[in-house]
């Protein structure tokens, strides 16, 4: 089995190796660019399907608008070309004839939504509209990573139109709980939710909203959005309708949205130096049953048959037929982040049962009985603990199994939570909200809401706001007792600055 850097000796390198040796990824020709391989993409089938579900359960329509859009819609919202004109691919020829105008290969697609609602749109009898897109997109970046930042992502992004400000606001906040619940249930992940500062939210929005997940390295990963945009794209782009009241007016609009990059914040938070740890809710395989002594008689029957009952019952599992070593099958489906093995041989058969083994979530101490060194009947603890095996009977294997995956479900988020609590501080000096963020950890502060302060920090330690936690940003009566962390003068709100991928 390859070898895996250690977290603690290159935590990046320990990401990058996690991602290739267990071919979540390969790297594609152009630069930044990353082919998902099949069990990467099986991950995001997974993700995919269970977001799409609770989506179209909000109301929403999947739709599919073009890769191109004229470079004129881009420029229509000044704010939005700004924020995307770094990142922007732009196609200027075609064989050799130059095209009249550049086509944008889309990093976002507000704008030709925006170019299909306008004829859409008649009557507040049309409204809302809600739809949602899967999709691709492009942006050009200069420092790139599988998952977290690449030149091409797949994502999802959904845009909507409402007739009230009331009502938009609404719709942001409740598709970012869909987001919380999705990132809770499926993923593990607890998170920072929160409202961007407007100096780092989405450009041309109004507000944004934002999932901020932790590292294990401490640093916070931007993971989702959900954004109101008001009428800031409507109005540029001519969309209005005619109101109850028999007057053209413009409607309000949203947009939110996830991508590939959950994957990445799937493996920065849970996995570990022996490869991918995965949340069975999120697992394409949760049980592999693994033969020993697979040459004996009816133990690959046997094998099949326990599979078969698995997967009746809703369990993805599969049994590992190979030619290899049970010790390689072993440290293979620890890689691969398998939340279950089971192990089943001619004596587990003979005796009606077989032998679990979770992924994460137990460990159990190495009894020493030798009669030497004076170590009769000592207990230690062995430097590679042993997985805690538990004997299962054969006829509880359908309840048990799945009593097991949730288990190791919960021990996840649970572990995930514990992380965000314990590495999110609060400090009330530049020189400690530094010291913080140095040593791998959230630092919750009291802000006077000055884009200076900001980049104070942003200079001086590297790191950047990452949210206003979304109870306070919500809380029009809230008041920070304390001044300003960074200048000293009255704070008007909290934040929580931390280094970011």
């Amino acid at each position: 089995m390859r070898e895996i850097t250690k977290r603690a000796d290159d935590f990046a390198r320990w990401y990058t190796d996690v991602v290739i040796k267990t071919e979540l990824v390969d790297y594609g020709p152009v630069k930044g660019t990353m082919i998902i391989r099949p069990y990467g993409y099986e991950i995001w089938e997974i993700i995919r399907a269970e977001l799409d579900r609770r989506i179209k359960a909000k109301g929403h329509k999947n739709a599919y608008f073009p890769l191109f859009i004229p470079k004129s819609f881009i420029d229509k919202e000044a704010k939005h070309i700004e924020g995307f004109a770094p990142e922007l691919a732009l196609v200027t020829h075609v064989g050799d004839e130059k095209l009249a105008e550049p086509l944008a290969v889309r990093p976002t697609s507000e704008t030709v939504i925006c170019f299909a609602f306008a004829k859409w749109l008649n009557s507040y009898k049309d409204l809302p509209i809600l739809i949602n897109q899967w999709a691709n997109v492009v942006r050009m970046e200069k420092t790139t990573r599988p998952f977290l930042r690449t030149t091409e992502f797949l994502w999802q992004e959904g845009h909507t139109l409402h007739e009230s400000q009331t009502e938009a606001e609404k719709h942001t906040l409740d598709m970012l709980e869909v987001y919380v619940d999705f990132f809770k249930e499926i993923l593990a992940i607890d998170a920072l939710y929160g409202q961007k500062t407007e100096s780092e939210k989405f450009a041309g929005a109004h507000t944004s909203y934002t999932i901020e997940t932790i590292t294990q390295d401490g640093k916070a990963l931007q993971s989702g959005t959900s954004h109101y945009l008001a009428q800031n794209f409507s109005v540029p782009f001519d969309i209005k309708y005619l109101s109850r009241a028999n007057k053209h007016e413009y409607p309000h609009q949203t947009s939110w949205g996830v991508s590939t990059r959950m994957m990445g914040a799937l493996i920065m938070a849970h996995s570990d130096d022996n490869g991918l740890v995965l949340p069975p809710n999120v697992a394409p395989l949760q049980v592999r049953v693994i033969p020993v002594a697979s040459h004996k008689e009816g133990v690959k029957e046997k094998c099949a048959e326990l599979v078969e009952t698995l997967v009746k019952k809703g369990i993805r599992a599969d049994a590992d037929f190979s030619d290899n070593t049970p010790g390689f099958k072993f440290a293979q489906a620890e890689m691969l982040g398998i939340p279950i093995r089971i192990e089943l041989g001619p004596k587990d058969i003979e005796n009606g049962q077989f032998v679990l083994v979770k992924r994460i979530g137990g460990v159990c101490e190495k009894s020493i009985q030798q009669g030497d060194k004076g170590n009769k009947g000592k207990t230690e603890k062995d430097d590679k603990p042993k997985k805690e095996k538990k004997i299962i009977p054969l006829s509880k294997a359908a309840t048990q199994v799945s009593k097991a995956l949730k288990e190791v479900q919960n021990f996840l988020y649970t572990q995930n939570k514990n992380l965000l609590s314990k590495k999110t501080i609060e400090v009330d000096t530049l020189e400690k909200l530094g010291g913080a963020v140095e040593s791998g950890q959230f630092a919750k502060t009291n802000w006077c809401g000055l884009n200076a302060c900001e980049e104070v920090v942003k200079q001086k330690y590297a790191a950047s706001a990452r949210a206003i936690p979304l109870d306070i940003a919500l809380d029009k009566k809230f008041k920070p007792k304390k001044a300003c962390a960074i200048c000293g003068k009255p704070a008007v709100t909290v934040v929580i600055f931390a280094k970011a991928y």
